[in-house]
């Protein structure tokens, strides 16, 4: 199985080149072959500058293998060709935007299964905002106000981006509604990676807030966390 690294959002900033670089450092060096899904862009048009400034990031950081894989609704998430290029990638980065229409193009899709391929095969799974937000067993679509499924491969748990923000509101009203979740609020130009067994570093220039069980656990920089076991869902 391979590592999870979540964002809160501004994943382009100087203050993510920590975690970005372990993720590098974990999918096997500047080498290893990155790609960047820009679906969660597409509903306004920005997938494509969007995608330009994530190879832009990641070359600045050494990567040498950046490939933007246009999946930006169901028919290029089941197209075979692309599905290849993200089974063969060691890092997937999905790109903030719309979380609902992200998680819907991804989920049941040839691309996804092609994702999770790689993940089982020790691949590194990243996303920033709406990117972090779908990976989680709950997300919550704040363009229609509503609680969705994600994908599902972190159980019991929900992602608050931009949590130095806007975010922080959403945690209230989504304890009440998935009250057995973990919420996991994420500043911007922050990130937590799975990257010791059963626990969670911190990286980046905010803070990461848990809010468990009317329990709250505020995490700065280099901490490491327990929340929760990955399960995937194929």
């Amino acid at each position: 199985m391979g590592y999870l690294l979540l964002e809160g959002g501004a994943e382009f900033g100087g203050g993510m080149s920590e975690p970005d670089l372990r993720a590098i450092e974990l999918a096997g060096g500047p080498d290893a072959p990155i790609a960047i899904l820009p679906t969660a862009a597409a509903p306004d048009h920005n997938h494509e500058r969007a995608g330009r400034n994530g190879i832009r990031w990641f070359r600045s950081l050494g990567a040498t293998s950046v490939d933007l894989v246009p999946v930006i609704d169901r028919p290029s998430a089941n197209d075979p060709e692309l599905a290849a290029r993200l089974r063969s990638a060691r890092f997937i980065y999905l790109l903030g935007g719309f979380p609902r229409h992200l998680g819907q193009t991804l989920n049941s899709s040839l691309a996804w299964e092609a994702a999770l391929e790689a993940y089982g095969a020790g691949a590194v799974i990243g996303g920033s905002s709406a990117g972090a937000m779908v990976l989680c067993e709950h997300y919550y679509d704040p363009y229609h106000g509503k609680l969705l499924e994600g994908l599902n491969l972190l159980h019991n748990s929900c992602v608050l981006p931009h949590h130095n923000g806007f975010g922080r509101n959403w945690a209230k009203p989504l304890s009440a509604q998935i009250p057995d979740d973990t919420l996991i609020g994420i500043d911007e130009q922050t990130g937590i990676l799975n990257d010791a067994p059963g626990a969670w570093t911190v990286f980046g220039t905010g803070k990461v807030t848990l809010y468990h069980a009317g329990l709250t656990e505020v995490h700065g920089r280099g901490e490491t966390i327990r929340i929760f076991q990955n399960q995937s869902r194929h």
